[in-house]
C-alpha cells in the first residue's frame, strides 16, 4: 500500500470574513491535491467566493493556515505567487480604454522582471490563450466596447496567459451563452487532462459540476458539507439537504454522470397565492 499524495493546498483551521464580526467561512478545513479539477458548489451567500479570495491572497484570513506547495502562502512573495495560482475573480474591471491584446497580455506580467523586453515566451503564450478562449479577432477592441460574454472570454485568456500549475475560478461561465459555457468548460478539462494543471472553481449550475469536475466540494454556512466524487456526493438526498431544492438525480444520457431534474411541485401556490 502506497501513502497518499501530498497535498497541493491544504486549508485548515481557516476562518474568514469581512470584518472582525462577520465571518463567511468558519473554521474551514480541505486538501486538493495537484492535477484535480475540483468544484466547489453551495447556495448563495455560503463563502464559496470568499474562499477562493483567501485562497489568491485577496482577503486576509482571520485565523488559520493556507499552504500551497508545503509552504504557508503568506511565506511567499507576490511574484512568486503569481507564478504558482492565477485566478480568474468575479466582476474584473478593465482600465478605460485598454484593448484586448493588451490586457490579455498584463497575465505575463508575474514572468517577467521590470525591465525586461516581451519575450518569444511571451508572446506564445498570449497567442495560444487568445486562440484557446477563440478572441483572436477581437484583438484591437476597446475593452470596454466589448459584451459582456465577450468581455468575460478575454478575462480568461488573461488568467490562461499567465499561464500557472494552479487556476482559481470563480464563475466563470457568467456571461457567456450556452455554447461558450460548454466551450470554456471544455477547455478546463483539456488544460486540465494534458497540462496537468490543477482547476478549482465555483460553479452554480450542479450539472455542469457533476459532468466536468472530478471532485465536488458543497459548502453550507462556511463549512463543508459535502466532499467527494459527484456520483457520490450529487445525490437527490444531499442536492435537498445543501440547496433546500427538492429534486430527481438520474443518470446523464450522454455522460453518466448524475443529472439533477426539479421536482415540480403540485401544492405550491403561485405568486399571487393561488
Amino acid at each position: 500500500m502506497t501513502d497518499d499524495p501530498a497535498p497541493l493546498l491544504h486549508l485548515e483551521g481557516l476562518t474568514v470574513g469581512y470584518g472582525p464580526r462577520t465571518p463567511i467561512v468558519h473554521e474551514l478545513a480541505l486538501s486538493i491535491t495537484a492535477g484535480s479539477f475540483v468544484v466547489i458548489v453551495g447556495p448563495n451567500g455560503c463563502g464559496k467566493s470568499t474562499l477562493l479570495r483567501a485562497i489568491a491572497r485577496l482577503l486576509e484570513p482571520t485565523q488559520g493556515a493556507i499552504v500551497l506547495d508545503g509552504r504557508d502562502i503568506r511565506e511567499r512573495r507576490p511574484r512568486e505567487y503569481a507564478r504558482m495560482l492565477g485566478m480568474l475573480p468575479q466582476g474584473s474591471t478593465a482600465p478605460d480604454g485598454i484593448r484586448v491584446v493588451d490586457l490579455v497580455a498584463r497575465g505575463r506580467y508575474p514572468h517577467r522582471s521590470p525591465f525586461a523586453a516581451w519575450g518569444a515566451a511571451d508572446e506564445r503564450a498570449v497567442d495560444a490563450a487568445l486562440e484557446a478562449t477563440g478572441i483572436r479577432d477581437l484583438v484591437d477592441r476597446d475593452v470596454d466596447t466589448l459584451s459582456g460574454g465577450q468581455r468575460q472570454r478575454v478575462w480568461l485568456a488573461m488568467a490562461l496567459a499567465q499561464d500557472t500549475p494552479t487556476l482559481l475560478l470563480d464563475e466563470p461561465t457568467t456571461y457567456l451563452d450556452l455554447a461558450h459555457q460548454f466551450e470554456a468548460l471544455e477547455l478546463f478539462r483539456h488544460i486540465n487532462h494534458t497540462q496537468g494543471r490543477t482547476i478549482v472553481a465555483v460553479l452554480h449550475d450542479l450539472n455542469q459540476a457533476a459532468r466536468y469536475a472530478d471532485r465536488v466540494v458543497a459548502l453550507r454556512e462556511g463549512r463543508v458539507v459535502l466532499d467527494g466524487a459527484p456520483a457520490d456526493t450529487l445525490t437527490a438526498a444531499s442536492v435537498e439537504a445543501v440547496f433546500d431544492f427538492p429534486c430527481r438525480v438520474i443518470p446523464d444520457p450522454e455522460t453518466g454522470t448524475p443529472l439533477i431534474i426539479p421536482r415540480v411541485d403540485t401544492n405550491r401556490k403561485d405568486p399571487e397565492g393561488r
